[in-house]
């Protein structure tokens, strides 16, 4: 058993559960009664050696509470990529000393694919180097599109969103007589895992949207158009993912507007929507608009999944255990058994960490416009129940730092 205190950090783009999953890595260490210290804005909290106290913040269960149902970082985030060990030594000199200083041994990250790149790196300098701190990754991403785990926490959440989202756009659209085409611009910029979340928004009193257009498949501008003369409905719903690109390759979003990069090199992606609207209102002449839901499906924690918070909690105390177990360099995960029941597991971050896990073929149609039943009973599950929310004056109530 390692001895010594924790640490925890947050990265990436928040979720409506990261602060779920932090209140199990909270929870984890309290039981183990240890001392937790929260890194501030992520990694670069640690370098600068930004520490709060989350034993003395979270003595109050009433607060822990609320922290679960509060969205976005309660530590705050970054999106920063350590540099190689030949060029940055001195930073992971002073990422080690300031865990010393704490009497930190364990570190847990909370974080998608780029964040498991932290970890691999940290927890190979401290094998290379003979530290004594255990890091371990505890997945998180509305993009679901960590390798290694079932689905992530915070992507069911995001899922019930979408849906309940593109669910009361078609309401809206259907009240008009007129013909109309309405374009949903929801993210992922490599990986469609959201954007086919927008079919769970069918129901008998509704078959909205009518496409839905992932990254996986490329779309050319004669198959879309083609698609939506076929689709003979009144008032069309389509849902396309923010990187949907066409039969080149090239983002829909390039085709006209300028593209710019994280520090990862991604893409930062934002008006495939808007192009594909110019797209069918030139060729179509009706009433066409586009809707970005933008950084809504991330942190709108007002209607979350519960099932969702419940297995974030679970895995960020999981990942509390194995750090306290020596464990390091590994990232948990949930692995699905049986209807619907989740283990959680345990991955090396080697086989984690700057990897990307796109929709299967068997989840998309063979027109590649749509999603199959398959898809539908696989992310079900994932956004049932709803949480009791806390309110203030008719308002959710949050938790801030």
């Amino acid at each position: 058993m390692t001895s010594g205190n924790f640490a925890v950090a947050q990265s990436g783009g928040p979720t409506a559960a990261i602060n779920a999953t932090l209140c199990g890595v909270i929870e984890g260490a309290f039981a183990q009664g240890r001392k937790i210290f929260g890194a501030v804005n992520g990694i670069l909290g640690v370098i600068n050696d930004n520490f709060t106290d989350l034993n003395k913040t979270f003595s109050n269960i009433d607060r822990m509470n609320l922290l679960k149902t509060t969205p976005s970082a309660y530590l705050g985030s970054c999106r920063y990529k350590l540099p190689d060990f030949s060029k940055g030594a001195e930073i992971y000199e002073t990422i080690f000393d300031n865990f010393s200083a704490h009497g930190i041994s364990m570190f847990i990250y909370i974080g998608g694919n780029d964040s498991m790149d932290t970890v691999s790196k940290l927890s190979e300098y401290a094998k290379l180097h003979k530290k004594t701190v255990a890091v371990v990754g505890v997945p998180k991403t509305i993009d679901n599109d960590l390798v290694g785990t079932d689905h992530t926490p915070g992507f069911g959440s995001a899922a019930k969103f979408v849906a309940t989202s593109v669910s009361e756009i078609a309401r809206d659209c259907a009240v008009y007589a007129d013909n109309s085409i309405t374009i949903v611009e929801i993210m992922g910029r490599n990986a469609g895992w959201l954007t086919a979340a927008s079919a769970l928004a069918r129901s008998e009193t509704g078959i909205a949207p009518h496409l839905i257009y992932l990254p996986e498949k490329p779309l050319s501008i004669e198959k879309l158009i083609s698609d939506v003369k076929k689709c003979s409905v009144r008032n069309m719903v389509i849902a396309v993912s923010e990187g949907i690109r066409n039969e080149k390759g090239d983002y829909f979003s390039n085709l006209q507007c300028n593209t710019s990069h994280d520090e990862f090199g991604h893409a930062q992606l934002s008006g495939s929507a808007k192009v594909v609207e110019n797209i069918l209102k030139d060729e179509f002449g009706i009433k066409t608009r586009s809707i970005e839901l933008n950084v809504l499906q991330r942190c709108s924690a007002h209607f979350s999944s519960l099932t969702d918070l419940d297995e974030s909690v679970r895995i960020g105390k999981a990942g509390a255990l194995a750090a306290v177990k020596c464990k390091s360099g590994i990232v948990m995960g949930f692995e699905r058994i049986d209807d619907y029941k989740v283990k959680i597991i345990e991955n090396n971050v080697s086989d984690v960490a700057n990897l990307e896990k796109t929709v299967p073929d068997n989840f998309i149609t063979s027109e590649s416009n749509n999603i199959t039943d398959d898809f539908i009973t696989y992310s079900r599950p994932l956004i049932l129940g709803e949480p009791q929310i806390i309110t203030k004056n008719g308002i959710p109530k949050h938790i801030a730092l």
